[in-house]
């Protein structure tokens, strides 16, 4: 568990580091301080209000205990065992098996599960998919993730207008160009990588605390591996039209497509798995 969230923070001061960089090329020590300034402003902003833009774009249906029984009497339950409130539950007409997490903090957290993953799973499968949910909650992932992809898509803003307008340094004489140039084509590349590793750390930390939660670290496994094997072939048109959500889900939805290792979001699922059984020992 340290060793993730040593990972996790180290990951998280290099791509600080990074935007402070993009900044002193742009203009010195103010053009550093400009920068974190406005990387400040976008999280905050993303901070409030990332939670709602997410489940607008899937058009997520909230659901209670007389409208989706199933669903959020287990969510209760779960979230009783985290000794954590209890998430609004949210239920998304996609036929691709996913589910998700997202809100500030866990007194305004929602999870949300896909009519695909509802149908697929068996109860015992869908309680640790929604115990690795609340596990990121508890370990306000959410915020993390929201910051680190905040982050890297200013940077990649930034490296932009450096591409245009060759940065100065404290003084306003011009800086080397051919090192601006560069750094705006590495600067979004490297923190693309940075925010990737981020993501995976955290699904390795989600697994382990969502099978401590549910208490079966096999269900979680078997969940994966289903999801792993049908989620290839199901389109999710939302998320190809917003694939920054990707990250969020339990399974990349656009992993089918995609690349893996150092630019995959998500760690590779026979790896979690891996990782659950060993939880696990020979329990079964």
């Amino acid at each position: 568990m340290l060793g993730n969230w040593l990972k996790t923070s180290i990951l998280m001061a290099g791509i600080i580091a990074l935007f402070g960089a993009i900044g002193m090329m742009l203009g010195g020590k103010q053009g550093m301080l400009l920068a974190l300034v406005f990387g400040g402003a976008m999280n905050i902003f993303a901070y409030w209000n990332s939670d709602k833009m997410v489940l607008r774009m899937y058009n997520a249906q909230q659901v209670d205990e007389t409208s989706s029984p199933y669903l959020y009497n287990m969510v209760r339950e779960l979230a009783g065992r985290a000794q954590l409130p209890m998430p609004k539950v949210y239920i998304i007409h996609e036929d691709q098996p996913n589910a998700f997490a997202t809100g500030r903090n866990p007194e305004n957290a929602a999870v949300a599960a896909t009519t695909g993953i509802l149908q697929m799973l068996s109860e015992r499968e869908l309680r640790g998919v929604m115990a690795h949910e609340l596990a990121h909650v508890k370990h306000r992932d959410i915020l993390i993730s929201t910051i680190s992809a905040t982050m890297a898509g200013a940077i990649s803003a930034l490296a932009n207008f450096a591409m245009f307008f060759s940065g100065r340094d404290e003084e306003g004489r011009p800086t080397n160009m051919i090192a601006s140039i560069a750094v705006s084509l590495l600067a979004p590349l490297a923190a693309s990588l940075i925010q990737m590793a981020i993501s995976r750390a955290r699904e390795f930390e989600a697994d382990r605390g969502g099978a401590e939660i549910a208490g079966d670290p096999h269900a979680l496994a078997d969940a994966l591996m289903k999801i792993d094997a049908f989620a290839r072939g199901i389109p999710m048109p939302t998320a190809e039209a917003h694939p920054e959500t990707g990250q969020m889900m339990i399974m990349n939805p656009l992993s089918g497509g995609g690349l893996r290792g150092l630019f995959s979001t998500h760690p590779a699922t026979e790896e979690r798995v891996a990782r659950l059984r060993a939880l696990a020992g020979g329990r079964r």
